[in-house]
């Protein structure tokens, strides 16, 4: 409604809230999720639960309930050896550890900001 009040892109009004720190700052999950994503899987539980990790790791607000289910996820993942992988055509996969895991990275990334909350907070 202001872009077409103004006259301008919503793109520019988007601009226009973060110059003046009326918007809160992007995350960027590039490093958890390095891979062009077909449109059909970026909402694949692979993708969420990475997406999820990397926003508790930069900072941002997640669900309780969503940090449970990205991390519950990432530790099987550890535990069993295996990482994941992903193919545009046909999406995430899970294949054995080959080199440094890289959902562990996200996860080990995560779970030392949630370490610090807890930290904070006073629980134990």
């Amino acid at each position: 409604q202001l872009a077409a009040h103004f006259g301008v892109s919503e793109s520019g009004v988007l601009q226009a809230k973060r110059g003046a720190g009326l918007a809160k700052p992007m995350l960027d999950h590039g490093r958890a999720l390095p891979w062009k994503l077909n449109r059909a899987h970026n909402q694949s539980g692979a993708a969420t639960n990475l997406r999820n990790l990397s926003a508790v790791a930069q900072g941002g607000e997640v669900p309780q309930v969503k940090i449970n289910t990205a991390v519950r996820w990432g530790r099987r993942l550890v535990e069993e050896g295996l990482d994941i992988g992903y193919d545009a055509e046909t999406g995430f996969f899970e294949t054995p550890v080959v080199g440094v895991s890289h959902v562990e990275g996200v996860l080990n990334e995560a779970l030392v900001v949630l370490s610090r909350r807890e930290a904070g907070s006073g629980e134990t």
